[in-house]
C-alpha cells in the first residue's frame, strides 16, 4: 500500500530542519510515500523548500494564503511566478477565502485570490483552494476563473449539495482527518456521493488529526488512518482505495505513478 498526502504543513509541525526530515522518514515507514508541502507565506515557502528540496518524496506548492492578505510580501507576484519554475513545485496554493478569521477585508481577500488564479492559469498549474465560511464566493469565483489545470477543494468542509455543484467544474475534493469525526455527517454524506476518481486524501498536519490519534499533533504518518475510515465508509478494500487515491493524486498533480 502507498499513500499520497496531498497537503501537509511540514514547517508548522516543526521548525527544526532535522525534525522536518524525520517527519518525512516516519511517513515513509507508515507507507506515506509522497507528500505535498504547503506553506501559507512566501517566506515560509523559501525556508521549507530549502530544507526539503532534496527529499525525493516531497513535492511543493507555492502561494499566498488568505491569512497573509495584509502582507503578501514585496514583489510577491514575481516570487510566485519564479517559484512555480522550481523543481518539484507542482501547484499554486494554498489560496482562497477565509471569512471565519476575518483576515483583512473580503474585497482584499477576493483580489488576492483572483490574482493568484490568473497566475496559475498563466503558468498552467493546478490550484489548492482554502475555503472557510466563504463557500458561495469561492464557487462563484471558480466558476469564472478556475485555471484549465483545475483545482482541489482542500480539507473539504461543505456538504454534498455543494459538492454536486462543484463537480460541474474541474474540481477535486480532498479529505483530512476531520472526516473520521463522528459528528462530520456533512463529510460522510459527501464522500458517498462523489465519483471515486475525484477524491484525494491529506493530513492537513499539524491540524485535523484523525480521531484515532486525538490529542496528538497531526503528522503525515497518520494519513492512512483517514484512508482506512474512508475505505470502511465506501465499503472498499483499503489497499484498493489507497491505490485509487494514489492514481487520482498523480493525475491531479501531473506526476508519474
Amino acid at each position: 500500500m502507498q499513500v499520497f498526502d496531498t497537503h501537509a504543513h511540514i514547517g508548522l509541525i516543526y521548525e527544526d530542519p532535522i525534525e522536518q526530515l524525520r517527519v518525512i522518514q516516519e511517513a515513509k515507514q507508515a507507507h506515506v510515500n509522497r507528500i505535498v508541502s504547503i506553506c501559507n507565506s512566501l517566506h515560509d515557502f523559501e525556508v521549507v523548500y530549502a530544507t526539503l528540496k532534496s527529499a525525493p518524496s516531497v513535492y511543493h506548492a507555492i502561494g499566498v494564503s488568505p491569512s497573509e492578505v495584509t502582507n503578501p510580501g514585496r514583489d510577491w507576484i514575481h516570487i510566485i511566478e519564479e517559484g512555480l519554475k522550481l523543481p518539484n513545485v507542482v501547484a499554486l496554493g494554498e489560496i482562497g477565502l477565509d471569512y471565519y478569521r476575518k483576515f483583512g477585508d473580503k474585497r482584499s481577500q477576493i483580489e488576492l485570490f483572483i490574482t493568484q488564479l490568473e497566475l496559475a492559469n498563466k503558468a498552467d498549474v493546478p490550484v489548492i483552494i482554502h475555503n472557510r465560511d466563504a463557500g458561495k464566493d469561492v464557487l462563484d469565483i471558480l466558476a469564472e476563473r478556475l485555471p484549465e489545470a483545475g483545482g482541489v477543494l482542500h480539507c473539504y468542509s461543505e456538504d454534498a449539495e455543494y459538492a454536486r455543484i462543484a463537480l460541474d467544474l474541474n474540481l477535486w475534493f480532498s479529505f483530512a482527518g476531520n472526516l473520521t469525526y463522528r459528528n462530520a455527517r456533512n463529510l460522510h454524506e459527501t464522500i458517498l456521493t462523489l465519483p471515486i476518481d475525484r477524491i484525494l486524501v491529506e493530513s492537513e498536519s499539524p491540524f485535523m488529526v484523525p480521531a484515532e490519534f486525538r490529542g496528538k499533533r497531526n503528522m503525515p504518518a497518520y494519513t492512512p488512518s483517514t484512508v482506512k475510515f474512508m475505505a470502511e465508509m465506501l465499503e472498499m478494500d483499503i489497499e484498493e482505495l489507497a491505490d485509487q487515491l494514489w492514481k487520482n493524486s498523480c493525475t491531479f498533480f501531473r506526476l508519474p505513478e
